[in-house]
C-alpha cells in the first residue's frame, strides 16, 4: 500500500504548534505575526518529514493551478526549435510553474480537443506557439482567456504576440555589407518569401527584404538582383549557378536562410570562386550548419530560447495583457564569410 501523505496538521504537531501557525510559516505569509523560533521550528518539522504541500488544495483556496498550457503545431518535433521550449520550460520553473506541452501537428479539430483539455485542468493561461512566423486564426475556446501568441500573430485577437525582429534583421545584414564596403553586385537569394508560398516565408522573407533594401538605400547602395526560389540547399545551389552561368558576378549574396547559403557556398565553389574573396555571403536563422560551413557563416541568428522565455514572462506578469507585438532581436553572428567587394 502507498505511504500515507503528510499532512500540514503532522507538521504543526510535530513543531508542536497549531495547523494556522503552520501554514502560515510554510507558505511564507508575514500578515500574521510568528516568533521567529516557531517558524524555525516548523521548516525543520516540514524538512524532516518530507512535506510536499497539497496543490489540489492550495489551488482551491489561490484560485491558482500555477501550470500554463502550451499548443503548438509542430515545435516540438522540430530539432532546431527545441530552444523555444526550453527557455518556456526554464522560465516557468524559476516562477514555480508547470507546462503543459502539447501539439495538435496542423489539425484543428485537434487542437480544439487539446485547448479543452488544458482548459478543463484548470491552466491558469495558454501560450499559442507556431514553429514558423505566419498569421494564425487561434481556436474559439481561447478567446476571452489569458493567452500570449508565440511566433505568430492574429490581428483582431486580444493578447500579444511574442515574434523575431526580422525586419531589424534585414537592416542588419545590410549594414554588415555596407560595413565591408559593398555597394554594389549585392544579390538576395530566396526573396520575398519561399516559392511556393509556405508559412516560414510569408512574413520572415518580406520582412528581412523590406528591412535590407531600407538601409542599403539608405547608404547609396541596391540590390542588382532577387532570385525568387524555395528555401533549401537544393534552391540556393540551383539558383546560384543559373546566375553564374548567365554571365553574373555577384560580389555579395544575401541568402535567405542558412539552406540557401549551403547551396550557394557549393555553386560558388564549383565554378571556382571563394568566399569571402570572390564574392561575400550573409544569411538568416544560425542552424547548426552555419558554424560548420567552411568558412564559417556571418548569419542572423533566430531568437527561439528568447522567444519561449519571454512569452512565459508576459503570460505570468502582472497585470491584464496588451493586445502589442513583442519583436525579439536576431542578433549577428560575424563569422567569416563577409569581407571586402572583390575588384573588377
Amino acid at each position: 500500500m502507498p505511504e500515507r501523505r503528510v499532512t500540514m496538521a503532522d507538521v504543526a504537531r510535530k513543531a508542536g504548534v497549531s495547523p494556522t501557525t503552520a501554514s502560515f510559516a510554510l507558505s511564507g505569509r508575514t500578515d500574521m505575526r510568528i516568533a521567529d523560533a516557531s517558524r524555525a521550528r516548523v521548516l525543520e518539522a516540514a524538512r524532516e518529514l518530507d512535506y510536499r504541500p497539497n496543490v489540489t488544495a492550495r489551488s482551491l483556496r489561490t484560485k491558482s493551478t500555477q501550470t500554463i498550457g502550451f499548443v503548438s503545431d509542430q515545435i516540438t518535433t522540430t530539432p532546431f526549435a527545441g530552444d523555444v521550449i526550453r527557455g518556456a520550460l526554464e522560465a516557468a520553473r524559476e516562477r514555480d510553474h508547470l507546462l503543459f506541452i502539447t501539439e495538435a501537428g496542423g489539425d484543428r479539430a485537434a487542437e480544439s480537443s487539446l485547448v479543452h483539455a488544458l482548459l478543463d485542468r484548470q491552466v491558469d493561461a495558454v501560450i499559442y506557439a507556431s514553429m514558423f512566423t505566419r498569421y494564425v486564426t487561434p481556436p474559439k475556446e481561447l478567446f476571452g482567456r489569458r493567452v500570449v501568441l508565440l511566433n505568430c500573430l492574429a490581428p483582431g485577437f486580444d493578447a500579444p504576440s511574442v515574434v523575431p525582429d526580422e525586419l531589424e534583421a534585414g537592416r542588419d545584414a545590410a549594414r554588415a555589407l555596407l560595413g565591408a564596403g559593398h555597394t554594389e553586385g549585392i544579390w538576395a537569394i530566396g526573396g520575398h518569401q519561399a516559392i511556393p508560398a509556405t508559412p516560414e516565408g510569408i512574413i520572415a522573407g518580406n520582412e528581412r527584404m523590406r528591412g535590407l533594401e531600407e538601409v542599403l538605400r539608405a547608404g547609396g547602395a541596391r540590390l542588382d538582383g532577387v532570385v525568387e526560389c524555395d528555401w533549401d540547399t537544393r534552391d540556393g545551389h540551383r539558383e546560384v549557378s543559373a546566375l553564374l552561368a548567365a554571365g553574373h558576378r555577384p560580389r555579395a549574396l544575401v541568402c535567405l536562410t542558412d539552406r540557401v547559403s549551403f547551396g550557394a557556398y557549393q555553386a560558388l565553389g564549383e565554378a571556382g570562386l571563394s568566399v569571402p574573396g570572390d564574392a561575400s555571403v550573409v544569411s538568416f536563422d544560425d542552424q547548426d550548419i552555419a558554424s560548420v560551413l567552411r568558412p564559417a557563416l556571418t548569419t542572423l541568428k533566430l531568437p527561439h530560447y528568447q522567444l519561449g522565455r519571454l512569452a512565459v514572462e508576459l503570460i505570468l506578469g502582472e497585470g491584464p495583457l496588451e493586445a502589442v507585438v513583442h519583436r525579439v532581436p536576431m542578433p549577428l553572428q560575424e563569422r567569416a564569410s563577409i569581407g571586402t567587394p572583390a575588384a573588377g
